[in-house]
């Protein structure tokens, strides 16, 4: 059975907006990454991980512009990638893209679902809290 592990959200500060979690819900900080394809800091409660990012001026990966906010993706740790990759197709889904190897880029396959909404799948599991 698939889990929910991940929710990743764009935001225009991420060092306000990692404060803020980590000072309202006591998240920690279990990773920061500057890549070309955008900035991240993840948090976890120990069971999800929270990845906030930030896409420079004209990278494709930001929806909305560089100073929207809201939920970007979600992610679920899978046994089988790509048995499980054939039960989205199966079901309507589609692939999107697989992120580029940067160091700090957790890699991961992207599909959409019937609704064209954003979703990671991997067999690994994506930075948690000791």
């Amino acid at each position: 059975m698939a889990k929910l592990r991940h929710l990743a959200v764009q935001v225009p500060d991420l060092e306000k907006a990692a404060q803020f979690y980590e000072d309202v819900f006591g998240m920690a900080r279990v990773a920061e990454t500057e890549a070309p394809i955008g900035d991240a800091v993840s948090l976890s409660d120990g069971v999800m991980n929270l990845t906030l990012l930030r896409f420079p001026e004209g990278e494709s990966g930001a929806l909305n512009g560089p100073n929207w906010a809201g939920l970007h993706h979600f992610g679920f740790i899978v046994e089988d990638e790509a048995e499980t990759r054939s039960k989205i197709e199966e079901a309507g889904g589609e692939y999107f893209m697989t992120l580029p190897d940067y160091p700090g880029v957790h890699v991961e396959s992207k599909f959409k679902d019937i609704n064209g909404v954003v979703f990671d799948v991997a067999e690994h599991d994506w930075p948690l809290k000791k």
